[in-house]
């Protein structure tokens, strides 16, 4: 639960209306209340507090069914991409690293078969061109067989040629750039150098087996769409990628939750999900009397760099910074991940399961939202994701 000087007393300390929360909140219960998801967490912080939180329904934690709380843990997935791209922006801040250099150079594992000239910002836009690179989940808390796998892995593109997500690859070779930078495990920078400082504690990449037993297992709920069902909404059929059915139910696993997979194995509650986003919203000092990030970092971050690289699928300008997503004002920020209501500059990352986390400096708003109910109908799925930001993003009083 987020510390007590943290949750402010109402939503009117931070300018929050309170009815636009409580109208938010019942939007999020609705899809525990009819049956679909187990359960589900969110918090929507303003003004560096958390102005609400609320969690609904029940979840196994621990091998135990019971209701879920406040203090119930939930993977986040690739919402994980934000937090470990902050870390990134700490050793650009510090001069320790620059997006223009060559992956290859400071992890030389990785130089081979082709990959010899990504770039560390082609890692963060997801440009390298091996988005589907393997790696059994098994093997994801050996540093040795990480390295192996760097050794091994090809290209699908040429580099540089195309945006297509890779859901965990090229997060791996962040991970331990940050490892060779900062001389310590990514794990370790991120709770030292940010969650720490923000005094978040529950923020995790990486968690504890000790801990284990107040993460809410995932569980696939729903029935799967077709191609029929995807005509009748003028989308293609998506393309089968490494995020399957095992591989989702795998994030339940203890090797897994300790691995912290950079790409997608963060483990926290929606609360510190929110105050993250505050913590880059507004930068404050902290220990030591300095913000985390330098201020020009932050802002050269939050740039788009990948205007004239479109999705694969849908064909829209992806509007990707350095590790996140910008809303933009072309009418895509829907399927960026952002409510329709987002301010252009609303940035953040959400992840796979309808996971959602934004900051808007507009605003001044930040939303968590977590679930352990993995949808198979990937457009309802969106659809609510769109609801639930939209009228968090339209809260101020």
């Amino acid at each position: 639960m987020p510390q007590a000087h943290q949750i402010a007393a109402s939503p009117r300390e931070v300018g929050l209306d309170p009815a636009k929360v409580a109208e938010l909140f019942t939007r999020a219960e609705r899809e525990v209340s009819e049956g679909l998801l187990p359960s589900c967490q969110i918090a929507i912080a303003r003004g560096g507090k958390i102005a609400a939180m609320k969690t609904f329904g029940r979840a196994v934690q621990g091998g135990v069914e019971k209701p879920a709380t406040d203090e119930t843990l939930y993977c986040i997935f690739s919402c994980t991409k934000a937090i470990i791209s902050s870390a990134i922006w700490i050793l650009i801040g510090d001069g320790k690293l620059a997006v223009g250099e060559r992956a290859g150079d400071i992890v030389p594992e990785f130089a081979s078969n082709g990959k010899e000239t990504i770039t560390v910002e082609q890692l963060l836009l997801h440009t390298g061109g091996f988005p589907n690179a393997p790696f059994p989940q098994p093997d994801w808390n050996s540093h040795e067989k990480r390295l192996e796998r760097f050794k091994s892995w090809r290209l699908e593109f040429p580099v540089g040629q195309r945006f297509v997500y890779h859901p965990t690859a090229g997060f791996w070779v962040l991970g331990e750039i940050i490892e060779r930078r900062a001389g310590v495990d990514f794990r370790a920078f991120v709770r030292d150098r940010i969650a720490a400082p923000l005094g978040l504690p529950g923020l995790r990449v990486g968690l504890p087996r000790a801990e284990h037993d107040r993460v809410a297992d995932l569980v696939w709920v729903g029935q799967s769409l077709t191609a029929e069902d995807y005509k009748k909404v003028g989308a293609p059929m998506p393309p089968e990628t490494e995020v399957t059915e095992t591989a989702i139910t795998g994030f339940n696993s203890a090797v897994v939750r300790e691995s912290g997979v950079p790409g997608g194995g963060g483990i926290t509650t929606a609360a510190d999900l929110a105050l993250f986003y505050q913590g880059l919203l507004h930068n404050a000092a902290v220990a030591g009397g300095r913000p985390i990030w330098r201020a020009e970092t932050l802002q050269e971050a939050r740039r788009v760099r990948s205007g004239d690289y479109f999705d694969p699928i849908f064909k829209y300008k992806c509007n990707r910074a350095l590790g996140v997503v910008v809303a933009g004002d072309d009418g895509f920020a829907n399927y960026r991940g952002f409510g329709r209501t987002n301010s252009p500059i609303a940035f953040g990352h959400g992840g796979a399961g309808g996971q959602i986390g934004w900051g808007d400096p507009v605003t001044g708003i930040s939303l968590g939202y977590c679930t352990n109910g993995f949808d198979r109908n990937e457009i309802r799925q969106g659809r609510r994701g769109v609801a639930i930001s939209s009228l968090a993003a339209v809260c101020t009083a």
